[in-house]
């Protein structure tokens, strides 16, 4: 067993008592970190379907600046959408739109990411709706 010892003070003071050094054992240095945060809540297709509604709602109204709260009464779920740029032409010449969704569920709170395209009747099909990442 390896023993490490750590001086506890620098700046003046002055200890002659052994038991004022914090011993520690080579598993304490090992660099593991403990417990990890867990990994953020994986939305339920419920859930991802309460989203989608919100944000082709939020899209059809078109205001500028606006957000669409959603809420699944099933899993406790809930968050909003709101649109992330201006409308762009998709490469098959309809027009689309991406956004951002909150997730809360319980005390866990993660991103969701989006895209839209219009369809017939001024409505909005949603494409995609993932997990956020950076990127």
């Amino acid at each position: 067993m390896t023993l490490i010892l750590i001086g506890l003070g620098s700046g003046g003071c002055s200890l002659s008592c052994p038991d004022a050094y914090a011993k520690m054992h080579a598993a304490d240095v090992t660099g593991t970190l403990g417990k990890q945060p867990a990994a953020p809540p994986v939305p339920t297709e419920s859930d991802l379907a309460f989203a989608r509604t919100a944000a082709s709602d939020v899209l059809t109204k078109g205001d500028k600046d606006s957000s669409q709260p959603w809420e699944n009464p099933e899993t406790g779920a809930r968050g909003s959408v709101t649109p992330l740029s201006q409308a762009y032409s998709a490469e098959d010449g309809r027009t689309c739109r991406d956004f951002l969704a909150s997730y809360v569920n319980g005390r866990s709170e993660s991103w969701l990411q989006g895209a839209a395209c219009k369809a017939g009747h001024g409505r909005w099909e949603i494409h995609t709706i993932k997990p956020w990442t950076r990127g």
